[in-house]
């Protein structure tokens, strides 16, 4: 297939600046059974699913069989991190390696700046990327992959030109804020979604019709895209990102929960978990169809912790299914509960199965991570690291050494870091950090901040360079970003 100028121009670019590797990876590969041959990468994102909600991480009520096999087949992280405790920002630093310290949007709500829109009747400020961002899909594009994002992009804001198509990817289908005639977020039985720039019917849901879930119609698209691929010999970066299990709690039907004395929104909501887990297994299927399973690294994770707190239901359901797992807190809390999540890696013949790591490792790495799959060194500013030696089952002692950061802005200024056995938490500017030992206490129950000073001033010190000032997110003079 030949390249447009864009991509021409954006390869030879790409290669020029990060040089290939000729390495790193390359070396761990080459020990592998296999041999190196750059894969193709797909990210499954869910949005606002538990660290708990999944049977590979000890629920109990809910059935997850596919994702329970990508377990099976690969590697499964019991220490990774989303990039923030809510939607937005979190995808922010997923696509730019960069922590929410870093990052340009770092809240689904901006306090200052950004553009104007509305959510329902309320009005909402959003800021977008900008561009001068490189994102995981321009390095890849650099490299000659083929990008193509499925679902949820969630950083235009209300900016037209900020389109996934803007920042790296070649094809996009799903929905944008800016569009008021796309499926708005939350609806699960969309009238009409964008296929690139274009505004496109749903037949099936035509006229208030219920016939097409959203949770099927961004697996069938993204199983299309992946069959196309392989039928034109093209390595691609598949990010797909439903909406599922985001409320409002919707599923066609109770599936095999109908029966089950349980309340009706427990019996939806294991629907829509449920329906999210056959996308998974139709995805692994395709590409065992198409031939490339062992060409296909895959990942899948949640964009946060599980939803509670903004509406009672909705606390009830995530206290049901213990959605959290051991964990305290939930999406908008900076406690494990709303920033640790499920994550699972499968790449056959490379990434050992059945296999459980303790690797501490967060969004920011996907970016490092990614371009050093693809052979490609990565943008000198992200946060992250490569966490392929992982992958691959070596030991990789410098994840647990370095600082992890987040910060929220919803209920004021938030902070949290991660660095090696403890966690610190500050609710807000003045107030003194909690500490927590995760090694004897997941559950952050204890704070120990009065028996460790030394760990509480080295984290301090460590705050004092962590981040830059935002335009978008001040921390003083301004009231707490409400979404």
């Amino acid at each position: 297939m030949a390249l447009s100028r864009r991509r021409f121009l954006k390869t030879t670019a790409g290669l020029a600046a990060g040089g290939m590797i000729g390495g790193g990876v390359e070396r761990l590969l080459s020990q592998t059974s296999e041999g190196w041959k750059r894969p193709n990468i797909i990210f499954i994102l869910a949005d606002d699913l538990g660290y708990g909600d999944l049977g590979c991480y000890g629920q109990e009520k809910i059935k997850t069989p596919n994702l329970d096999r990508l377990a099976s087949e690969g590697m499964r992280f019991m220490q990774a991190y989303a990039g923030s405790t809510v939607c937005a920002p979190s995808r922010s630093v997923l696509m730019t390696g960069q922590h929410t310290g870093h990052t340009r949007v770092r809240g689904n709500g901006c306090l200052r700046g950004g553009t104007l829109g509305y959510k329902g009747k309320r009005p909402v400020r959003r800021m977008h990327m900008t561009g001068q961002e490189r994102t995981v899909a321009d390095v890849l594009l650099g490299a000659g992959y083929r990008n193509c994002l499925v679902g949820q992009w969630h950083l235009e804001g209300y900016e037209p030109g900020a389109v996934p198509l803007n920042r790296g990817f070649d094809e996009f289908f799903g929905w944008q804020m800016w569009a008021e005639q796309t499926c708005r977020p939350p609806q699960y039985f969309p009238a009409s979604r964008l296929h690139n720039r274009q505004i496109v019917a749903v037949p099936e849901n035509a006229d208030g019709k219920r016939g097409l879930y959203e949770t099927d119609l961004v697996f069938r698209q993204a199983c299309e895209f992946i069959g196309i691929s392989a039928r034109a010999k093209e390595t691609f970066f598949l990010y797909l990102a439903p909406m599922a299990p985001h409320d409002p709690l919707e599923s066609p039907d109770a599936g095999p929960y109908a029966d089950l004395p349980w309340p009706a929104n427990m019996k939806t909501y294991a629907a829509m978990v449920g329906y999210l887990d056959l996308g998974v297994g139709r995805v692994l299927e395709s590409l065992k169809a198409a031939g490339i399973d062992q060409q296909t690294v895959v990942f899948f994770c949640s964009d946060n912790g599980a939803r509670s707190g903004a509406a009672k239901h909705l606390t009830e359901v995530a206290q049901f299914f213990r959605s959290g797992g051991p964990l305290t807190g939930y999406k908008r809390d900076m406690y494990e509960g709303g920033i640790r999540v499920p994550m699972l890696v499968r790449w056959p013949g490379k990434v050992p199965a059945s296999a459980t790591t303790d690797a501490i490792c967060y969004f920011a790495d996907f970016l490092p991570t990614a371009a050093d799959l693809a052979g490609i060194a990565p943008p000198g500013e992200t946060d992250g690291l490569s966490v392929v030696p992982s992958l691959l089952g070596r030991k990789q002692d410098e994840l647990g050494r370095r600082f992890l950061y987040w910060e929220f802005f919803e209920r004021g200024f938030q902070q949290a870091v991660r660095w090696g056995r403890w966690k610190a938490v500050r609710l807000a500017p003045d107030k003194p950090l909690e500490l927590y030992d995760l090694v004897h206490d997941v559950g952050e129950t204890r704070n120990v901040d009065r028996e460790h000073p030394e760990i509480v001033q080295r984290i301090e010190e460590y705050l004092k360079t962590a981040r830059t000032e935002s335009e978008n997110w001040p921390t003083t003079g301004a009231a707490s970003a409400r979404m």
